[in-house]
């Protein structure tokens, strides 16, 4: 490396560099002498620096999975965490194979009602319908039709919208988000802030075990957190999911969306006002309604294709508590190539997640540094198929290599800050889990404030790779550098924040730039040492907080580790 991090750093030492003058009352081990002009912010700086250039240099090709850059990818990582001397995580291993299928339509997918509203809406403007089954065709034919609401069932929540109803065969219409949402009320469901009830992969979920054959979510741009031409471009081209032994029988038949304006016009056929029924789902002891005589016929043709690509894993063995594990992860799979594009066609994923998987480096090299092995084992956990639903992280927690019930916490990376220190960090998902009180605790050091991210009712707190373990009841951590920018203010901060999502996210122009400051990301990836190296030395078991969707599911492992 050309950046090498100061060698058997104490943690008083690494913490206390990130201040501004903390290198001059830091305390200096005699045997490894630390250069003046080098803190450890900016070493970690250096390294997430060099190791960004590569992964996102047009040599990796976009790193799409199952692609020469993909493996690329796999073997540079592995390389890089053989070189630090971190062992291989998976036994003797550095991988753990995931096998996926792509599915793609082969014509396009019909959805007929009849009755009251006789219509087939059209494909990609008014109606996106798919199966992730791993069989075709598959074929739904006169389905009664039943509005379910938000299609939640939270008995923590005294909430059931499937209670007066056997959804059994029907083809079912529920609404995006949570009733929170919907009414404002900070005593319903979380707020404003979306819960997992309110994401469409636990609609889906919810809908295959009511035994539903179909499930058609409408779409509302506020609510969604996103326009029409999301879902159009997400779910009318190939989908990828993991391979399943029972080929996905266990999903809803049919899966997919409907627009504002065709659902307001099937509702007034069945003699109904949408908005009223809308309303009505948001209160307490809904039941759900069907469409009177219509009924729903759909079917889709596919073909599938198996694949594999795989997780990357490098571990430090715990010497006390070795079963005992706290995992950091990053994916480090993009888009790829984009063959018939004029122009630049690499879509290099530079910031996401270049920069979180050189933040996974920078981990393994800073708990190498330490001068005793940690108690418990520490993991990092380098993902593949991210961007195609979170699939490697749900691979891994479905096939864990380390059981899930005795795995402490979880610590995500995915999109590091590039313009510089900045005094915010950003949690998502705010006011989840004890893991915001060690990252209280370890942002005092740094002279930070920690805030809530600013748009919950999004639900980018189930966008990443931490959810999957947060669904299987692990304390997961997704904090991110924030916008109020130490050199030139929080409205430059937006600006630059702005700026990328408009013009370089999931874009070819998502590139490497030398010139970039990493200074504050390197102090983002210090917080996440210190609250790992924290856990990894201490017996404490972090939960989530209390009325958390994940905290029942915790409290199970947590019987099962007594």
């Amino acid at each position: 490396m050309k950046y090498r991090l100061p060698g058997a750093l104490g943690l008083s030492l690494i913490l206390a560099a990130c201040g501004d003058s903390a290198t001059d009352s830091a305390p200096v081990i005699e045997s490894v002498p630390v250069p003046e002009s080098v803190s450890a912010r900016d070493a970690v700086a250096g390294v997430l620096h060099e190791h960004t250039a590569v992964l996102a240099s047009d040599e990796f090709e976009g790193r799409a999975p199952a692609t020469r850059g993909g493996q690329l990818t796999i073997d540079y990582l592995t390389e890089q965490f053989s070189a630090l001397s971190a062992g291989p995580g998976n036994g003797d291993s550095y991988t753990q194979q995931v096998d996926v299928a792509e599915i793609t339509a082969t014509s396009d997918p019909v959805l007929q009602f009849n009755g009251s509203f006789d219509a087939s809406p059209a494909y990609k403007t008014e109606m996106v319908i798919g199966s992730r089954r791993h069989v075709s065709p598959i074929v739904v034919e006169d389905s009664e039709v039943v509005f379910v609401g938000y299609g939640i069932v939270a008995p923590e929540r005294g909430w059931n919208d499937y209670a007066n109803v056997d959804a059994e065969g029907k083809t079912v219409i529920v609404l995006v988000n949570d009733p929170g949402y919907a009414t404002q009320d900070p005593n319903l469901f979380n707020g404003n802030a979306m819960t997992y009830y309110g994401r469409w992969v636990y609609k889906f979920e919810e809908a295959a075990r009511q035994g539903a054959a179909g499930i058609l979510i409408v779409h509302e741009t506020s609510p969604a957190g996103y326009g029409w031409d999301v879902v159009d471009n997400s779910w009318s081209g190939p989908q990828i999911t993991l391979a399943a032994e029972n080929g996905n029988a266990h999903l809803a038949p049919i899966e997919g969306w409907l627009t504002l304006e065709t659902t307001e016009a099937l509702f007034a056929a069945a003699g109904m006002d949408y908005q009223e029924l809308k309303a009505q789902a948001a209160e307490p002891g809904f039941s759900a309604v069907p469409l009177g005589d219509i009924r729903a016929s759909m079917s889709v043709e596919t073909a599938v294709r198996g694949s594999s690509s795989q997780n990357v894993i490098a571990a430090i063995p715990g010497s006390t508590r070795p079963e005992e594990t706290i995992v950091y992860t990053a994916h480090w799979d993009h888009l790829g190539i984009v063959a018939d594009m004029e122009g630049d066609n690499i879509w290099n994923g530079a910031v996401d997640n270049a920069t979180g998987t050189a933040a996974l480096l920078a981990l393994a090299e800073l708990h190498l540094e330490q001068p005793a092995p940690p108690e418990r084992t520490v993991v990092f956990l380098a993902v593949t198929a991210e961007e195609s639903g979170l699939l490697g992280s749900q691979w891994y927690v479905e096939n864990p290599v380390y059981p899930i019930e005795t795995t402490v916490a979880n610590i995500n990376m995915d999109a590091m800050n590039t313009w510089g220190r900045v005094r915010d960090i950003v949690v998502i998902g705010h006011g989840s889990s004890e893991l915001e009180d060690y990252l209280a605790d370890s942002v005092v050091s740094q002279d930070r404030v920690i805030v809530p991210e600013p748009t919950p009712e999004r639900g980018f707190y189930y966008r990443s790779d931490h959810f999957n373990f947060a669904r299987a009841g692990v304390p997961s951590l997704y904090a991110e550098g924030g916008t109020d920018s130490r050199a030139n203010g929080n409205d430059w901060g937006v600006e630059q924040s702005e700026d990328y999502v408009a013009n370089r996210y999931h874009a070819p122009g998502d590139e490497y730039d030398p010139n970039w400051d990493l200074t504050g990301a390197a102090e983002d990836v210090l917080l996440y040492f210190e609250i790992g190296n924290r856990l990894a030395n201490e017996s404490n078991w972090p939960e989530w907080y209390e009325g958390n969707e994940f905290k029942e599911t915790r409290d199970a492992s947590a019987e099962a580790r007594d």
